[in-house]
C-alpha cells in the first residue's frame, strides 16, 4: 500500500512542440506503436487497446466525469488522485469526523465508505462513425448544424446503448473533420478505502502546484462494487466487489532516467490548433480576467475558511477547484510569453497561407477570416468571462438564476398547473444550492463579484440593475460601499434564504411577490441582458469558429498527410508515451526526475496552511525505515518523478505505465515551467 503514495509529476506543454508530443486515440494506436517500441514499449497494440479481448484499456476508467483513474487488483480496488477524491472525502466528512484533515483508512471491505453520487465509467469500445454523421449534417451552418449533429448522435447513441446496458457519446474531432462513437458501462456503487491526511494529500498547497520540484502524495483509493452478476448496480450491501477484465500489476521496481513511460486516460480539454489570434486573445484578455476574478473569490474564500472550521469543511473542494485553475491560467499565460507562441504561431501561418495559395486557393481568405471574426468578438470576452466567473460564484445567484424557467413560462402565459411544477424544481434547487452556504462568505462574493463587473466591463454593455437598483437608490462616490449597502439590502430581504418563506410563496398564486425579490430582480436583469444582448454574438463566434476551425484543421491534416497528427483532448481516452526524464529549464539549473521522502522535512513548517506535517509523519520521516519500499541505489523512498508524457486537466489520477504494461505511479500534474 505505501508503495502506491509514489506519484508522477508529468511535463505539460501545451504549445511547443516535442518528438512525443501527442494525446492519441488508443483505437488507432498501431499508427504510433514502432514510435512507442523504439522508445521501451514490450506489448503488442492488442494488449492496449482491443474489444475482443482483455486489455489495459478495461483497467481505466472515467472517475467522477473529471478525473481518471485504474483498476489494480482484481477485486476492483482503484486508485486515483487525492484532489480527485478530495470531493467525494469532504462529502464523507464532518467536523468531529473529519477524514479530508486526518485520512482514511478501511481495515477491511466491511470499513469501505459508499459515496453518494460518485460514479465511474469503463470504456467498451470505439467506432468512427464520420460518415454516418457527415452525410446527415451536410452542409448545414450554426444551429441548424448544432440540432443535426445532437438528431445523430442520439440515434447513433441509442443503438449503441443496448437497452441500456452501455452509454454511449459520438464525439468531434478535428473539429469536425471526424467523429467517433464511444461506448461505456457506468458503475456507481463506489467506496472509499483510503486517503491520506489533508497535508500529505495537498502538500505544498497551491504554492507548489503546477510545479516542479514537488513532495505531495497525491493519491486516494475507492473501490468499485457490482452485482452478483458482475454488472452495475446501485449501492446494496449485497453487492460485491468488482471483478475487472483487466488491472494494472503493481511494479515495485521503481524508475531510471530515460525510462519508457506512457499513460492512458481522459484529458479534458486542448486547443493545440488555435490560431495566433486565439493565443493573442488568452494573454492579453481572456486569462488575465479569469486569474482576477479568482484571486479575489479565493481572497474571500480563505478569510471566512480560516475563522471557522466548518465553513472551511464545506468549501474546501470548492476552493481547490477554483484555486488549480487559477494558478493554471497564471503559468499559462507566463509560458505563453516565454516561449514567444504568438510568434510561433505567426510562422506557422506564414507557412500555411503559403501552401494554400499553391494548394487549397478556397482556402485563401481563411486566415482573414480568422482575424475577423477574433475583432468582432474581442470586445464581449470580459463581459462573457465576468458572466461565467463572478455573476455565477455565489450560491445566491445561481439560486436565483432558476427564476429564468418561471420568467420564460410567465411569459408564454403559462397555466398553474406549469408553474407549480416549476416551482417543485425550483424547492429542491434551493435547497441543495443554500445548504452549504455561508451566509458572511457569500454575501461578501456577492457585493465583491458585481462590483468587479461594474468596474471591468464596458458601461455601455450593464445590465439595468446597476443604474437603477445599485446606485439608483445605494449610490455613491465610495463604490465599495454602494456595493456592500446593496448586497445587505439584498442578503437582508430575499427570500430565497428562508426556506419557510420561500415554499410557502412558491406557487402559482403568489409566484409574482417572488419575481420582485431583491436576489431574483438583479440576477434576471443581468441574465436577460447577457442573453438578450451578448451572448448571441458568442454564439455567433462559436458557430463561426467551428465552420473555421472544420476548415484549418482539415487543410491541415491534408498539409501534413504524412505525419501523424493528433486531435486536440475531448475528455475521450487517449494514450501518451515518453520517457522518465530530468530536465533544465533554464541556465545553470537542472532538476533531477525524482524527489525524495527527505524533502517533505526539508519543505516542513510547522503551522504552515501549505507545508505542515502532523507530528506522527515527521516522527516517521525522521526514522527513514522504508522497509521494502525503499530504493536501494539511494537509499530513501521515492515520493515524485517527472516524464515527458503530454497531458492536462482531466489526466489526474491517471496510471503511468512502463514498457511491460506495469503501474509505475500516478499522474497528478503537469510542470508550467517545462
Amino acid at each position: 500500500m505505501k508503495k502506491l503514495i509514489l506519484s508522477l509529476l508529468v511535463i505539460l506543454t501545451h504549445f511547443a512542440g516535442r518528438a512525443d508530443e501527442g494525446m492519441w486515440l488508443p483505437l488507432l494506436i498501431s499508427q504510433n506503436y514502432e514510435a512507442m517500441q523504439r522508445m521501451g514499449l514490450k506489448l503488442t497494440p492488442e494488449q492496449i487497446y482491443s474489444i475482443n479481448k482483455s486489455s489495459m484499456k478495461d483497467a481505466i476508467v472515467h472517475f467522477g466525469g473529471g478525473c481518471t483513474g485504474e483498476i489494480i487488483s482484481g477485486k476492483g480496488l482503484l486508485l486515483t488522485n487525492h484532489h480527485c477524491g478530495y470531493d467525494a472525502i469532504a462529502t464523507l466528512s464532518s467536523v468531529q469526523q473529519n477524514y479530508l484533515m486526518n485520512g482514511f483508512m478501511a481495515n477491511s471491505m466491511e470499513e469501505e465508505l459508499p459515496v453518494p453520487g460518485l460514479s465511474v465509467k469503463f470504456l467498451y469500445r470505439i467506432e468512427d462513425v464520420t460518415n454516418q454523421v457527415s452525410n446527415y449534417i451536410g452542409d448545414a451552418y450554426g444551429k441548424d448544424m448544432e440540432t443535426r449533429f445532437e438528431e445523430i448522435a442520439k440515434q447513433i447513441s441509442k443503438t449503441a446503448n443496448e437497452n441500456g446496458a452501455y452509454e454511449s457519446v459520438v464525439k468531434s474531432f478535428y473539429s469536425g473533420n471526424k467523429y467517433y462513437l464511444f461506448v461505456y458501462q457506468r458503475f456507481t456503487d463506489i467506496r472509499l478505502v483510503s486517503a491520506p491526511p489533508e497535508s500529505l494529500g495537498k502538500f505544498g498547497g497551491d504554492t507548489d502546484n503546477w510545479m516542479w520540484p514537488r513532495h505531495t502524495c497525491d493519491f486516494s483509493m475507492f473501490r468499485v462494487y457490482a452485482n452478483n452478476d458482475n454488472k452495475p448496480a446501485p449501492y446494496s450491501q449485497n453487492n460485491r466487489p468488482y471483478i475487472p477484465k483487466h488491472h494494472l500489476p503493481v511494479s515495485l521496481k521503481g524508475v531510471r532516467d530515460n525510462d519508457y513511460a506512457m499513460i492512458m486516460g481522459y484529458p479534458g480539454r486542448t486547443t493545440r490548433y488555435l490560431t495566433s489570434y486565439g493565443v493573442d486573445l488568452a494573454i492579453n484578455v481572456s486569462n488575465p480576467t479569469v486569474v482576477k476574478i479568482r484571486d479575489k473569490r479565493l481572497a474571500i474564500m480563505r478569510e471566512e475558511m480560516e475563522k471557522d472550521p466548518e465553513v472551511d469543511l464545506k468549501y474546501a473542494s470548492t476552493y481547490a477547484s477554483i484555486a488549480n485553475y487559477w494558478k493554471y491560467f497564471i503559468g499559462q499565460t507566463e509560458q505563453l510569453k516565454n516561449l514567444n507562441v504568438l510568434s510561433q504561431k505567426e510562422r506557422e501561418e506564414d507557412e500555411f497561407q503559403e501552401w494554400v495559395n499553391l494548394n487549397n486557393r478556397r482556402l485563401k481568405k481563411l486566415l482573414n477570416d480568422y482575424q475577423k471574426a477574433y475583432a468582432d468578438y474581442r470586445p464581449y470576452v470580459k463581459h462573457q468571462t465576468f458572466y461565467r466567473e463572478a455573476f455565477m460564484a455565489p450560491s445566491l445567484s445561481k439560486v436565483a438564476a432558476g427564476f429564468e424557467m418561471i420568467d420564460k413560462a410567465l411569459e408564454a402565459g403559462a397555466g398553474k398547473d406549469s408553474i407549480n411544477k416549476l416551482c417543485k424544481r425550483l424547492v429542491n434547487m434551493r435547497r441543495s444550492g443554500t445548504k452549504d452556504m455561508s451566509l458572511e462568505l457569500d454575501q461578501k462574493l456577492f457585493a465583491a463579484m458585481n462590483l468587479m463587473f461594474y468596474q471591468d466591463v464596458p458601461k455601455s454593455q450593464h445590465p439595468d440593475v446597476f443604474a437603477i437598483e445599485v446606485f439608483g437608490k445605494y449610490g455613491n462616490d465610495n463604490w465599495q460601499k454602494t456595493f456592500d449597502d446593496y448586497a445587505d439590502y439584498v442578503y437582508s430581504n430575499t427570500a430565497l434564504l428562508d426556506s419557510s418563506r420561500f415554499n410557502s410563496l412558491c406557487n402559482a398564486d403568489q409566484i409574482e411577490e417572488l419575481m420582485k425579490d431583491p436576489a431574483v430582480v438583479h440576477a434576471l436583469s443581468v441574465m436577460k441582458n447577457y442573453k438578450g444582448y451578448y451572448e448571441p454574438k458568442v454564439n455567433a463566434f462559436n458557430y463561426e469558429m467551428f465552420e473555421l476551425n472544420r476548415d484549418y484543421q482539415g487543410a491541415l491534416l491534408e498539409k501534413n498527410k504524412n505525419k501523424q497528427m493528433y486531435p486536440d483532448a475531448n475528455s475521450t481516452m487517449r494514450v501518451t508515451y515518453g520517457k522518465v526524464s530530468s530536465y533544465a529549464p533554464k541556465d545553470a539549473i537542472f532538476y533531477n526526475y525524482y524527489t525524495l521522502a527527505e524533502g517533505l522535512l526539508q519543505k516542513y513548517k510547522a503551522g504552515d496552511k501549505e507545508f505542515d506535517l502532523q507530528p506522527k509523519i515527521v516522527e516517521l520521516l525522521k526514522t527513514r525505515n522504508y522497509g521494502p519500499y525503499a530504493d536501494a541505489d539511494l537509499n530513501s523512498l521515492v515520493t515524485c518523478f517527472i516524464t515527458t508524457n503530454d497531458i492536462t486537466g482531466g489526466n489526474s489520477g491517471s496510471p503511468v505505465i512502463n514498457g511491460n504494461g506495469e503501474l509505475i505511479g500516478c499522474a497528478f500534474d503537469g510542470n508550467w515551467e517545462a
